[in-house]
Parts: C-alpha cells; structure tokens; sequence
C-alpha cells in the first residue's frame, strides 16, 4: 500500500513538475497497443472507440478488419473516409483521435521498472522520475534508447534530455564507481 501510495505522489509531482510540452500527431504512426477514437459525425453507429492489436488492425462496422499501424492520423482517416464514401455516405465526415498512447518501458538501474503509460513531450528524465528514480548504481551517462519504429532495433547512448516515443525502451546501466 505505502509503494502504491509514493507511486501516485511521484507522478502527481511529475504532473505538476513537468507539465505536458506539445506533441506532433502529424508524423505520428499509429502502433499495436494505441487507442484511437473514430467519430463519424452524424452517424453514431459508425463512431467507435479502440485499441489496435497485436497486427496493428481493427474492426470496424462496414469496412471489416482495416490495417491503421504504419499509418499517420490523416492516412487512417482517409482510408476510412474513403471505404464509407459512396456505399454508404454520399460524404462522410471523419476525425481520428488518439485517446492512449502506447505505453514506453524502462528497466535497468531504476526503482520501479516497467511499462507506463506514454505521455506528450515526456523526455528520458520525465521517464526515470515515472519510475520512482535512480537506484543508488544507476550511471546517468550510460543509458540507452531502442526506438519501437527501428526496424533494426539499435539500442542507442542517450541523455536525460531525449525525448521519448511510444512503445520506446529505455535501459538505465549500472554505474562503476
């Protein structure tokens, strides 16, 4: 109960600390574990909330299983604008949004390791601090980055500055004094 209760304060610190900068959807690639709202104005039954899964897909009324990973925001929207144009609205109006993010996760030398939940403009530092900080070993000079978009998934040495996507690991190494 103590650890659930220093976890909340620490991340209504982080909120309070670090407020949220302004994150770009437009380069944005839809991922497994995103959740997206589809709103169809007018059309209520074509309106959905959902989560992409494990291939990257959803169901949706009319249309069936749709591929959205890979996809910016407006790619998805269009691709959805233009399966409901024409059989079935003369001219649909469609807005995606996401509603959650894919979680990142950290591990190494941290207090609390694991997944949480991704946030807008959440930089390495933001992260450590999410995960109840540094243990005492923990190198603040040897921490490293495997981007969920790198089809090679490098791990690369970064700094506490870096910002952080959905879905990215970070690896806190152990210091050698």
């Amino acid at each position: 109960m103590f650890k659930l209760i220093k976890l909340m304060l620490c991340i209504a610190t982080y909120c309070v600390i670090f407020p949220t900068q302004a994150y770009s959807t437009d380069e944005y690639r839809l991922g497994a574990g995103d959740t997206i709202k589809i709103t169809v104005f007018g059309q209520q039954d074509l309106s959905i909330e959902t989560m992409l899964d494990d291939s990257g897909k959803i169901d949706y009324p009319f249309l069936g299983q749709i591929q959205a990973s890979g996809q910016t925001l407006e790619e998805f929207q269009q691709q959805i604008y233009s399966g409901l144009k024409g059989d079935y609205l003369v001219s649909p109006n469609v807005s995606v949004s996401i509603l959650e993010y894919r979680p990142f996760f950290i591990d190494g030398e941290i207090k609390t390791p694991g997944g949480y939940p991704f946030q807008p403009g959440l930089t390495v530092n933001k992260a450590v601090a999410l995960a109840g900080g540094y243990t005492e070993r923990a190198s603040r000079s040897k921490i490293f980055l495997i981007r969920s978009n790198d089809p090679e998934q490098k791990s690369v040495n970064v700094d506490g500055n870096t910002l952080l996507q959905p879905g990215d690991v970070i690896t806190v190494k152990q210091s050698y004094f």
